[in-house]
């Protein structure tokens, strides 16, 4: 898994609000999910990435995540969004 492609984004998206938002307004290009992320949450941004036509990454955790977007907590989901 590489993280380069958030780490060097020009504008992301981070939490499930914030993603979700970005996916249904249209401007998300790629959304991360954390695997250890509560499946209640991260199946609806994936059934929304899918109808979308939004890439869906997997990264192994929350933890890993946080960090590729520089934050020092957890995230469990990310959106790449287009500039």
């Amino acid at each position: 898994m590489s993280y380069e492609e958030v780490k060097q984004a020009e504008k992301l998206s981070i939490g499930t609000k914030q993603a979700t938002r970005m996916v249904e307004l249209g401007r998300a290009s790629e959304v991360y999910v954390a695997k250890d992320a509560d499946p209640r949450i991260t199946n609806k941004i994936v059934n929304l990435c899918k109808k979308s036509g939004v890439k869906v990454t997997y990264v192994d955790s929350m933890k890993q995540l946080g960090k590729a977007c520089g934050i020092e907590v957890g995230a469990a989901m990310a959106a790449i969004v287009k500039s």
